[in-house]
């Protein structure tokens, strides 16, 4: 059995699970509670064909723990912040007081319920190429996979930073200078935990790619394949996503609009100069 149809099976039931759940509960936050998981589900899905197949699957294996070690740190982060304690986002209730019913439920069903999900299948088929592509695994898997263990940290870092400035806020009684982390490595980058997040999947589109070249395929086909398609889109979600934030966080605290004049958008960069009669303060 091709494993790519199991896993559409498996998206399909997370489909009509989150949006009957949203539908029940009033609560359209239920794809974010299983976007952590069934990415590992998928990939593990493409693995254990692999090994039932008697194909070398030691890429295969490596891409299934990675993409687990991703799913329980980011599973551990939004527990933590009560994620799974019928906690929905923020951004959905401002979007349906923005619009009407029937305007948010389409938004709801097509965006929140069948993109996101598609998005969460298109984002772990490199490990459907490596899987059509058997081979040997080899230096370069090793050097990607050591990436995307060096973002998971950095993300994990991030995300730390993050949760200890809104503990610190919480103590202070609610209301923290300037309002928004700016430390750390908050400085260099506003959201220094997206661009670790999607950068893990950029280098999980590579170790794909690295097997269809390593199985004879060039760069057409190889190096640049279709399942490209899930990282791009990821990061235009992560980009529409976050000026959606940034507009909230700008109408909260007055000082964001010199924090968005000095700091980097998403990728880490030295800080900008402030304007001089703030340096001159």
């Amino acid at each position: 059995m091709d494993p790519l149809a199991l896993v559409l099976a498996v998206a399909a039931v997370a489909c009509a699970f989150s949006w009957i759940a949203s539908l029940v509960t009033h609560d359209t936050s239920w794809v974010d509670r299983m976007w952590s998981i069934v990415p590992v589900v998928y990939v593990w899905i493409f693995a254990a064909s692999a090994v039932l197949d008697g194909d070398d699957p030691v890429r295969l294996l490596v891409m299934a723990v990675l993409v687990t070690a991703w799913g329980v740190r980011l599973t551990f982060n939004f527990a933590r912040k009560g994620g799974y304690t019928g906690m929905e986002d923020y951004r959905w209730a401002i979007l349906r007081a923005r619009m009407k019913s029937w305007q948010f439920q389409l938004f709801n069903l097509f965006f929140i319920v069948l993109y996101q999900n598609a998005l969460l299948v298109l984002i772990t088929l490199p490990a459907y190429v490596a899987w059509q592509a058997p081979s040997s695994f080899t230096g370069g898997d090793a050097a990607f996979s050591a990436l995307f263990v060096a973002f998971l940290i950095g993300e994990t870092v991030a995300d730390q930073q993050q949760w200890d400035f809104h503990r610190a806020k919480r103590a202070a009684g609610g209301h923290l200078e300037p309002g928004f982390v700016t430390t750390g490595l908050f400085r260099w980058s506003r959201h220094p935990n997206f661009f670790f997040e999607q950068a893990q999947w950029w280098v999980f589109y590579a170790l794909g790619a690295t097997a269809a070249v390593a199985s004879g395929l060039g760069f057409w086909g190889g190096a640049l394949n279709w399942t490209i398609l899930g990282a791009a889109l990821l990061s235009v979600l992560f980009v529409g996503s976050t000026i959606f934030t940034e507009s909230i966080s700008a109408s909260k605290y007055p000082a964001y609009a010199e924090y968005r004049r000095t700091t980097s958008m998403l990728i880490p960069l030295p800080p900008r100069r402030r304007r001089a009669a703030e340096a001159r303060a």
